[in-house]
């Protein structure tokens, strides 16, 4: 009983001491591929004004697939929670709640695969995490101070993430309504749609119900404003 209660202690100390190392707040945007999470962060840091936030996209974080032959990549389920190294992210964004910058890993979406090269991250008061399952991870969501869901119809998704894959990523319109039948739908069916559940606010990514987004705003605006105080 005594080893529990010790044990106990100790944890609690343990989340105390991480909390008042903390240098800045986290906000999470998760929802769909294409449902407009970048759209919000944007939104979010234009808001703040300049050097106020900075973002952290999830799909830097896709494990490398060099060791694999190309055609093996392209069969890779990219919207699976297992092609993500969430532990990494998770450790990244420790170490910015910290004070220290971290080397993001630049991903290759023409190659499915990691660049040699790297981009620097200074922390910052307020980092903004957005990718489609930032939320069904717990070791991520136990980082956030604030969770966003972006809710978009699916089709208008799809009709989205067409126009970017094809202009962005040199897919061919075949190649991507393949991967979002085959994966992305079933996946965002599976993993994405139920993370919402984690959410403390739920705004429209199709302009719907602004206000929404608005309080989304002033909540993080508060957020910055305890943390300064």
């Amino acid at each position: 009983m005594l080893v529990h209660v010790f044990r106990t202690i100790l944890t609690t100390a343990a989340e105390l001491l991480r909390h008042c190392m903390r240098t800045g707040k986290i906000v999470g945007i998760a929802g769909a591929s294409g449902s407009g999470k970048t759209f919000a962060a944007r939104n979010i840091m234009e808001s703040l004004g300049p050097g106020e936030a900075v973002t952290i996209q999830e799909d830097s974080y896709y494990k490398n697939l060099s060791d694999l032959p190309y055609d093996q990549r392209v069969a890779t389920n990219f919207d699976h929670p297992g092609a993500f190294d969430h532990g990494l992210l998770a450790e990244h964004l420790q170490q910015l709640l910290r004070g220290k910058a971290v080397s993001r890993p630049v991903y290759d979406y023409r190659r499915h695969c990691r660049s040699e090269e790297t981009e620097t991250v200074e922390p910052c008061g307020l980092i903004i995490v957005e990718g489609i399952l930032i939320l069904s991870d717990a070791r991520l969501r136990e980082r956030m101070d604030l969770r966003i869901f972006v809710d978009t119809a699916l089709d208008m998704c799809l009709i989205r993430r067409l126009k970017r894959d094809i202009a962005e990523r040199g897919r061919t319109t075949d190649s991507v309504l393949k991967q979002y039948a085959e994966t992305v739908r079933p996946m965002y069916l599976q993993f994405v749609e139920p993370s919402r559940q984690y959410a403390d606010i739920l705004i429209s990514g199709e302009g719907k119900n602004p206000e929404a987004a608005d309080i989304a705003i002033a909540r993080i605006k508060a957020l910055l404003l305890d943390h300064h105080e």
